[in-house]
């Protein structure tokens, strides 16, 4: 079948089916992007109860929905399926979150007898048919398309209390409960089931992940294989460490559900799984891959039993050992590292391998520094019969390889070139498609390349070898040999006394921060520009478009609502006075003030209440609006919902900090109470244990943090310190001052210093975490310079100078955003080129400009930019929003976001 096949409507075999059954006036339907909804006209349906779902594959879907139709039709609950083919594929992939995955039909019963009368006569309607089984959901009876789980039937959602939308349903009480979809089938305790308890399924039970609770007991595969835990679970089946009972040996089991990924032939994960077995045993005694002991069905699920390769994965080596060894000699081992990845591609194609799906995951470091393959279920024996396949890792993967081309080694250069990239540079750059296309993609490669290049001392040699294996055209790339070349000519030039310093600039000739201020090209110009043009006042959902990668927040809010992007575009408008502005500006805070209810207020600055107020007054100032400023003081002053958060993102902390910015630019002293009584409650929340002073909400508190302690500024103790030090400016309590002095000295306590650098963990017990806002050092060097600033202790000024270097040193490493990336470092750095009047902190700051603007994508006359899960958004967090700030502010020196003025 072809694509174009797959992209065809299933809607036309509801009409032949409305035909048929003579029921086209009981029914009307509607059709979305996804699905084809049908409801009943005979009756609104309930709003939550027991649903049915129906699996199907692309193979399967026609037959599936032709015979449910026929039952579905003569009845009157409302339901949907999948459009096109393309849906259904889309929905049984391997990376298909597992709480939705296979959910072909949906039905909404009107009652519960009738969900029990339709399960029965679904299945026997598509009794032998082929589907994945539905992990959310109980199937009706073993090997049944029909499942059953209670949930939600028209999309009720609410603010959790991590201040995401989340869909619930009602207890009997009318109590909010969320409406979980895992891949585990989990009912309400207080919902009685209707259907008969079907007989046991001959499918494994799945082990838990090493995170969760052991099991009960050992859990044996195959009547062999004991397991220890599950490294990970996926739509495709879990992969578990185990032991051979036979022979003592530590293993690693691979599973694959039947049905997932099946094509129109009938090939699904299992196949892949089995072509892995053959590619290991091609592969035995080459120590280039782990060895084979066993392939077993165990309830229909096919396992790969595979010797355990000691060590860890690449990508992990890549974030560990940079950490660990520092920049100098961790440039030297990767180097080491990249030549090994050589040698090992260079040994499989001269096998007569292609990998097809070569990625630092892909790749295992032993202890011993050699490198072995792993997740070799792409990868094939010569070229000439086997299918293309469109399965691979964005990134890594040639593009011409997502798209059907041929199977070819030149695609495995490509892996072989991100890869190395990777390993040398820390991360690949997210290039996305320009609209129209204007740049190649190996033009913007080399740009970041030059960017980068500098501080990580690559080489000429290198440079050109990440180039030409990643060449746009196949036929172009680099091969093994000529990579290998380049890697001698490196080592042997370093080797020399006086071999030169490593750093190129190869063939850009402007700096990425492009033109200045005002031309056609200025980035600033072109971020506002998409921030104007993307407003869309009468959608009643979201003002502006963001990503959802994460989960949903209140439309609303700072983190992901419209109050971080009107307060980004409120400042452009004073630093600049651009006339287009005070329109968006009244819109954007009349569309925000009419869904913020001063009666439902919720405490925190970036998911909460506060920082919409804080934005919505800033702007009814900036254009001399009453109605925003009355509104936003009303909501400051509103009494907030209970919170067992204490931080700035959510709790205490972010709503005391809005208090002081509400008291500093009204002189209300109602804000000045307020902040005064959030510090309190801080106060007399605070742990002062061995490992100093940190805040963790209840462990029983239905939130992520729950029972955490982190150090970092958004969640954890450097957050909290920053408005104990300035609230204590207002309070003059010396309880608060000295509390926020403690802080800092449980964050120099906690410092792991690597060179000229210094990093933390997210929890005092964990390993260094990456030098972002959220967690680590850009945070807490947030805050140890303010600390510096006002007590004068150069303890803290010292370390807070090391945060910056080890956010400069992973500058390539980063993603792009404020939260965690180089918009929220570089604000730090501008706050320390602030503090000491240094110029190389700003030079820092300039520099991961360059960096963020490299990634720039050009749509439509706009600027935008690739969040860290390759998508767009305008959002403060992880969006255009949060860079605009940075690089505004670069341009235009000001307080930062989000920030009250520390004494001095």
């Amino acid at each position: 079948m072809t694509p174009h096949a797959l992209e065809a409507p299933l809607e036309g075999l509801l009409k032949k089916a409305l035909l048929i059954t003579g029921t086209d006036e009981r029914w009307s339907a509607q059709t979305d992007e996804m699905w084809c909804r049908v409801g009943s006209r005979l009756g609104a349906r309930r709003e939550q109860g027991w649903k049915l779902h129906v699996s199907a594959t692309v193979a399967s879907a026609p037959e599936v929905l032709t015979r449910a139709l026929d039952v579905l039709l003569r009845a009157d609950s409302a339901f949907k399926f999948a459009r096109s083919l393309d849906q259904v594929s889309a929905l049984n992939t391997r990376g298909t979150p597992r709480g939705s995955s296979g959910k072909f039909l949906t039905v909404y019963p009107r009652s519960d007898s009738e969900a029990t009368r339709l399960a029965q006569e679904l299945h026997r309607a598509t009794e032998g048919l082929t589907g994945p089984r539905i992990l959310s959901d109980q199937f009706y009876a073993p090997h049944s398309l029909v499942h059953y789980r209670y949930g939600s039937f028209v999309g009720r959602r609410r603010l959790s209390e991590d201040g995401l939308l989340v869909w619930f349903i009602e207890d009997p009480d009318g109590n909010p409960v969320e409406d979980k979809r895992t891949g585990q089938y989990l009912a309400p305790t207080w919902a009685v089931c209707p259907f008969p308890s079907p007989a046991p399924s001959r499918a494994p039970a799945e082990p838990r992940p090493a995170t969760s609770a052991p099991p009960a007991g050992p859990v044996l595969l195959g009547g062999r294989f004991e397991v220890r835990e599950a490294i990970r679970q996926t739509n495709k089946g879990g992969v578990y460490r185990g032991t051979d009972v036979r022979t003592g040996g530590r293993v690693v089991i691979k599973e694959a559900r039947p049905h997932v990924e099946a094509d129109v032939e009938g090939r699904d994960v299992r196949d892949w799984l089995r072509a892995e077995a053959e590619a290991l045993e091609g592969l035995r005694g080459l120590e280039l891959a782990p060895a084979p002991v066993a392939v077993f069905e165990h309830g229909e699920h096919l396992f790969l039993a595979q010797e355990e390769v000691p060590g860890v994965s690449l990508s992990t080596w890549v974030a560990e050992h940079f950490r660990e060894a520092g920049a100098d000699q961790y440039g030297a081992d990767a180097l080491q590292v990249v030549t090994r990845l050589v040698e090992l591609v260079s040994q499989a194609h001269a096998r007569g391998y292609v990998l097809r799906d070569l990625t630092p995951g892909n790749v295992m470091v032993r202890p011993d520094g050699g490198l072995r393959l792993i997740d070799l279920e792409l990868a094939v024996l010569g070229t000439a019969s086997c299918p293309p396949t469109r399965v691979g890792t964005p990134g890594y993967s040639a593009p011409e390889r997502l798209s059907d081309a041929p199977v070819s080694q030149t695609a495995d250069y490509y892996s072989l070139g991100a890869t190395a990239c990777l390993v040398l540079a820390g991360k690949i750059p997210t290039l996305l498609a320009d609209e129209p296309a204007t740049r190649t993609t190996e033009e913007r490669l080399a740009t970041w390349l030059t960017t980068c290049a500098g501080r990580l001392r690559l080489s000429d040699e290198i440079v050109a070898m990440l180039l030409g294996l990643m060449r746009d055209e196949p036929a172009e790339r680099w091969n093994v040999s000529r990579a290998r070349e380049a890697l001698r000519t490196t080592t042997a030039t370093a080797a020399k006394p006086g071999g030169g310093d490593g750093v190129v600039r190869p063939g850009v000739n402007d700096s990425p921060r492009g033109p200045v201020a005002g031309s056609a090209d200025d980035p600033v110009a072109g971020i506002t520009d998409h921030l104007i043009s993307s407003m869309t006042p009468t959608d009643d959902q979201r003002l502006w478009p963001v990503s959802t990668k994460t989960g949903e927040t209140d439309p609303c809010t700072v983190q992901q609502g419209a109050a971080g992007v009107l307060a980004v575009l409120t400042r452009y408008f004073t630093l600049t006075g651009d006339p287009r502005l005070p329109e968006v500006i009244s819109t954007a805070g009349h569309w925000i003030a009419d869904r913020s209810d001063a009666a439902s207020a919720r405490p925190g600055l970036h998911f909460g209440s506060r920082g919409i107020a804080w934005a919505l007054h800033d702007a009814g100032r900036a254009v001399d609006d009453r109605g925003l400023t009355d509104h936003a003081v009303t909501l400051a002053l509103a009494p907030l919902r209970p919170t067992p958060s204490h931080d700035i993102t959510h709790g205490t902390a972010g709503s005391g900090t809005a208090a002081l910015h509400m008291w500093h630019h009204t002189g209300d002293r109602r804000f000045a109470e307020l902040a005064g009584a959030a510090a309190d409650r801080l106060v007399a929340a605070a742990d002062r244990g061995p490992d100093g002073v940190s805040w963790a909400a209840p462990a029983e508190a239905e939130i992520a943090s729950a029972g955490k302690r982190y150090l970092g500024f958004a969640h954890g103790s450097a957050g909290i310190g920053s408005f104990l030090l300035a609230a204590a400016a207002v309070s003059g309590r010396r309880a608060h001052r000295e509390l926020a002095v403690r802080v800092g000295e449980g964050l120099l306590a906690h410092a792991v210093l690597t060179g000229e650098t210094a990093h933390w963990p997210a929890q005092a017990t964990d390993a260094p975490t990456a030098p972002y806002w959220c967690h680590g050092a850009a945070g807490i060097g947030t805050y140890l310079v303010q600390l510096w600033q006002t007590t004068g202790d150069d303890r803290f000024g010292d370390l807070a100078r090391r945060g910056a270097h080890a956010v400069a040193e992973q500058a390539s490493r980063a993603t792009l955003a404020q939260c965690h990336g180089l918009a929220g470092n570089g604000d730090f750095l501008l706050d320390m080129a602030a503090a000491t009047g240094d110029p190389v902190y700003r030079a820092m700051a300039e520099e991961l400009a360059d960096l963020i603007l490299t990634e720039r994508v050009h749509r439509q006359g706009h600027t935008v930019f690739p969040t860290e899960y390759g998508d767009v958004s305008t959002s403060w967090s992880d969006g255009s929003a949060g860079i605009l700030a940075f690089l505004l502010r670069l341009r235009h020196p000001s307080l930062r976001h989000w920030m009250v003025q520390p004494p001095v």
